[in-house]
C-alpha cells in the first residue's frame, strides 16, 4: 500500500492504484489542491486536470491522437446511430427531459411520484408484461462443437472464467439451433450437398459489438472456424485474444477502435457486399440499440428481400443484453411501440430504473421466471388502499427484495420485447430467449434475429 496513492476512491471501494508523486502520500491526480483547480478534460471527460495544465494537456492527451485518426475514416460518423432528437411523450408536449438521463435524475422521477402514481405505474407495467412477454423461453443450449471450451481442451494462455464460458458457449448453441451458425471447416461450408469453397468473400464474418478483449469471438473461431473477424470496441484493452486470433491460419482480423454510435459499417470497405453475423456479450443498456441501428437502417414498407439486401449483408444477430438502467430514450429502437401501448418517456425512464432491481437480490435460486406474473405485486396492490398518503420511500421499503427483483426482471423483458418488435418490423425472424440460469448470470436475456431469405440460401 506504500506505493500506492493513499486517495480513497468510494465507488470502487479501493484506494486509487497509481503511484504517488515526490514527497506526497497521493499522486498527481489527487494531491492536496482545490478542487476548483480541476477541470474535465475536452478531449476524453473521464479523466480531470488542473486548469492551469489544460491548454499543454489537450495537445498531448493520449485519446487525441487515436480521435484525430479516427476522424478521418471513412466509416467514422459522428452520432449516424444515435436515434432521432426525440424527447416527446404520450401526452404530446415536450416533456423537458434532456436526451441523456442520468440514474440520480431517472430515480428522482420516480421518488417524485405520489403513491398514487407509482401503484398506476406498477399496475401498468404488470398488464404491459402480461401482454407483450408470453413467450420468453429457457433456452440453455451447449452444443457439441463447443466441448473443446467446456472440457478445457484448448491448448493457449487467454484466462477465463468458467461462468464466462458457458454464457458464450450458450450464445453460439441458440445461433446454432437458430439456424443461423454453420461450422465451418477448413474454409468449406457445407450444408446439405452444397459447398461453398474457401473463398473468403463468400464465407460469412462475424461482427462482434462491445467486443472487450474478445474472447466470444476467440470461441467460435476456435469451435466454428469462422474466418473473418471484426472487434468493435470504443476502449482499448490488455490480455486481448487478438494475439491468439491472429496466429490462426487463414483468419482475418480487423479491430475497430469506434463507438457503436459513429459506425458506419457499410462504410467498412473490407466488409462491404460480405455476409455477416453480428454479436454481442452483455452490450450494456443503449449499446444494444445502437448496435441494432448499425446493422439495419429500419425500412418498415419494404420486402423481406429488399431489406436484407444491402451493401454488408446481415445474416443474423445473436444480443445479450445488460444493464438496462443505462438506457436511454434517445437511443431507444422503439419508442413508437411503447407510446402506442400507453408509456411515457417519463415512464420508460422510471422502467429503467427500476431494472436495477434485478440484480439486487441473491440470486442462490433462479427468480427470473415471471410468466406468472398475475400474482406479482398482488399483495403491493392489495395493501395500496392502507397506504394512502404514503411516499414512494414508503412503499418501496414496504417491498421485499425479491419483489423488486421480479419487477426489475419484468422491466427488462419489456425493454428487450421492444427490441425484438423493432427487429420483427425491420422484417427478421428473431426470438427474445433466456440463454443461462440465473443463477450463472442474472443479466441473461439474449436477442437472437436472421433474415428470412439471406439465411434460407
Amino acid at each position: 500500500m506504500a506505493s500506492r496513492c493513499q486517495f480513497w476512491l468510494p465507488k470502487k471501494n479501493r484506494f486509487c492504484a497509481v503511484a504517488p508523486i515526490n514527497d506526497s502520500k497521493f499522486c498527481g491526480n489527487h494531491s492536496s489542491r482545490a478542487d476548483g483547480d480541476m477541470v474535465p478534460c475536452p478531449v476524453d471527460p473521464s479523466h480531470s486536470v488542473l486548469r492551469e495544465n489544460l491548454q499543454g494537456h489537450v495537445k498531448r492527451c493520449p485519446l487525441l491522437k487515436q480521435t484525430q485518426s479516427l476522424a478521418g475514416q471513412p466509416f467514422y460518423q459522428k452520432g449516424i446511430n444515435a436515434g432521432e432528437e426525440d424527447s416527446m411523450s404520450a401526452n404530446g408536449p415536450d416533456s423537458g427531459l434532456s436526451d441523456s438521463i442520468s440514474s440520480e435524475m431517472k430515480r428522482n422521477i420516480v421518488y417524485g411520484m405520489s403513491g398514487d402514481q407509482f401503484h398506476r405505474l406498477l399496475g401498468k407495467i404488470r398488464a404491459l408484461h402480461d401482454l407483450i412477454c408470453k413467450d420468453i423461453q429457457d433456452s440453455y443450449q451447449i452444443k457439441e462443437a463447443c466441448n473443446m471450451w467446456i472440457k478445457g481442451e484448448i491448448d493457449r494462455k487467454i484466462p477465463f472464467q468458467e461462468k464466462h464460458v458457458l454464457q458464450q458457449a450458450s450464445i453460439l448453441g441458440n445461433l446454432d439451433e437458430f439456424g443461423v451458425l454453420r461450422n465451418y471447416d477448413g474454409g468449406q461450408q457445407r450444408e446439405g450437398n452444397r459447398s461453398y469453397g474457401n473463398d473468403a468473400n463468400v464465407v460469412p464474418a462475424v461482427v462482434e459489438f462491445g467486443a472487450g478483449r474478445g474472447y466470444l469471438t476467440q470461441m467460435l473461431a476456435d469451435c466454428y472456424g469462422i474466418k473473418r473477424v471484426f472487434l468493435v470496441e470504443r476502449k482499448s484493452y490488455k490480455l486481448k485474444a487478438d494475439r491468439s486470433l491472429r496466429q490462426k491460419e487463414s483468419l482475418i482480423l480487423e479491430r475497430l477502435r469506434i463507438d457503436i454510435e459513429d459506425l458506419n459499417l457499410n462504410a467498412v470497405e473490407s466488409l462491404r457486399h460480405n455476409p455477416y453475423l453480428a454479436i454481442g456479450k452483455h452490450l450494456c443498456g443503449p449499446a444494444t440499440d445502437l448496435a441494432l441501428r448499425c446493422c439495419l437502417t429500419k425500412q418498415p414498407n419494404q420486402a423481406d428481400t429488399e431489406q436484407c439486401r444491402d451493401k454488408s449483408k446481415l445474416k443474423g444477430l445473436a444480443i445479450a443484453t445488460c444493464c438496462h438502467h443505462l438506457c436511454q430514450w434517445k437511443h431507444y429502437t422503439n419508442k413508437r411501440y411503447l407510446l402506442e401501448l400507453g408509456i411515457t418517456k417519463e415512464e420508460f425512464l422510471a422502467i429503467t430504473w427500476f431494472t436495477s432491481w434485478a440484480v439486487d437480490a441473491n440470486h442462490s435460486e433462479d427468480i427470473s421466471d415471471v410468466t406468472d406474473s398475475k400474482t406479482f405485486l398482488q399483495s403491493s396492490e392489495n395493501e395500496s388502499d392502507g397506504m394512502i398518503g404514503c411516499t414512494v420511500d414508503e412503499i418501496v421499503k414496504s417491498m421485499n427484495p425479491v419483489e423488486r427483483a421480479v419487477l426489475g426482471f419484468m422491466c427488462k423483458e419489456i425493454i428487450d420485447m421492444g427490441r425484438l418488435m423493432w427487429l420483427k418490423e425491420c422484417g427478421l425472424e428473431t426470438q427474445l430467449v433466456k440463454y443461462v440460469p440465473s443463477t450463472i448470470s442474472p443479466e441473461n436475456h439474449l436477442l437472437i434475429a436472421k433474415c428470412r431469405n439471406i439465411c434460407a440460401t
